[in-house]
């Protein structure tokens, strides 16, 4: 079996790519800054992901693993050198402040390794992260290193649900049952790993789309709505149980299967898009999980931009001359979204962010929100999202 390298041993790194590879016969090596999370795995070589459903748990014992801490420059190299596949899983504003360190493994693992290339899987759910990472590491990588031959840069549709983790233990983690690693087989240099959680699709556009307009968008839904109809509720299952939180969903994961038909019909059918929609809709029915409507819906200044799920998709549906009423809906009730945390908190940055719009007008805080102008917002959106707006 091989070695995979895991850099970020956060939720999606240890609860779904280390925990999938891991129990797939390779070994696993996390690289990460929290020191007392790397000593935690080095001593006990093991963790354990609970999956939790409406009918049953299921302990998932993660073997065979250690950990590097990220600031110790030597390890992280040659954990690299010796890689099989390395995975990114750390978030994309900290791509460019690890980028350094990357390029300086790749040409360490030159030397000692020559030709052998290195599929790097990008698990960070962007549109053009091989872009991106190339971009990157062509400023700190000489002009004679075949970058192209030696790295494949593959990007995912990463949809595995992990709520927040209230344990102490911190080798218990939770998360949803779903285990299905989609990815882009055309990124590939070496051999795809013949794993049954991994589906690997061409174009990977569509699918990072698909995550976006219809799983982003309809969880964001059902949280927006949701806290609108019930701003008491705590719990995502609980608001989605009213049937009509659960209808102005399934509508607004609807425009969005549209657009997708719209924008790739040689990739989807309708059929494949209204399973995918209702298989999501019971995943997000699952109260064992206990996702919370302000952790779903927090941080409005990125989910409200233009180039994200709600408007992204607005934007996208005018483009394409697709509906778009279900989403502009809950666009306008995302705009009063002020779900609290469990000790009665806003999210700081929410707070933040509520606090800048509300002296501003309907069609200012459309804009605001959507960092746009509004000679730049089609006036049609603006419209649409204002007429469903109450202004408090």
């Amino acid at each position: 079996m091989g070695r995979l390298v895991q850099w970020g041993a956060g939720n999606i790194g240890r609860s779904f790519i280390g925990q999938v590879f891991a129990r797939n016969g390779w070994s696993v090596t996390f690289i990460d800054i929290d020191r007392e999370l790397v000593d935690l795995l080095n001593r006990t070589h093991s963790y354990v992901v609970r999956t939790v459903g409406e009918e049953k748990s299921e302990d998932l014992h993660v073997v065979g693993i250690d950990a590097v801490d990220g600031n110790d420059r030597q390890r992280v190299i040659e954990s690299i050198v010796y890689a099989d596949i390395l995975s990114f899983s750390v978030g994309k504003h900290v791509l460019p402040r690890i980028a350094p360190l990357f390029a300086e493994a790749l040409l360490s693992r030159w030397k000692v390794r020559g030709e052998t290339p290195l599929d790097v899987i990008l698990a960070e759910n962007m549109h053009d992260g091989a872009l991106l990472v190339r971009s990157l590491l062509e400023v700190h990588l000489p002009k004679e290193y075949p970058l192209s031959r030696l790295v494949g840069l593959i990007q995912t549709s990463i949809g595995k649900m992990v709520p927040i983790q209230e344990s102490r233990d911190r080798l218990m983690m939770i998360a949803e049952p779903f285990n299905t690693l989609v990815l882009d087989r055309d990124g590939f240099l070496g051999a795809i790993p013949d794993f049954p959680q991994i589906e690997a699709v061409s174009p990977i556009e569509a699918y990072v789309d698909r995550k976006l307009y219809m799983h982003n968008l309809g969880h964001a839904v059902a949280a927006y709505v949701g806290y609108d109809a019930h701003p008491q509720t705590r719990y995502l299952a609980e608001v989605i149980g009213d049937e009509r939180v659960l209808s102005a969903t399934r509508s607004a994961m609807g425009e969005g299967a549209r657009i997708l038909l719209a924008a790739y019909p040689e990739v989807f059918t309708p059929e494949l898009l209204t399973d995918y929609r209702e298989d999501l809709l019971h995943r997000f029915s699952n109260r064992a999980l206990g996702d919370t409507v302000h952790r779903v819906g927090r941080d409005l200044a990125r989910k409200l931009r233009h180039d994200d799920r709600l408007m992204g998709a607005m934007l996208a549906a005018h483009r394409l001359g697709v509906s778009y009423d279900a989403v502009a809906h809950a666009y306008a009730k995302a705009l009063s979204f002020a779900s609290v945390d469990e000790t009665g908190k806003l999210f700081e940055p929410d707070r933040k962010f509520l606090q800048a719009i509300a002296p501003l007008s309907p069609v200012d805080r459309i804009c605001y929100a959507a960092g746009m102008s509004a000679g730049l917002l089609p006036q049609e959106i603006i419209a649409t999202i204002a007429a469903q707006m109450h202004v408090r």
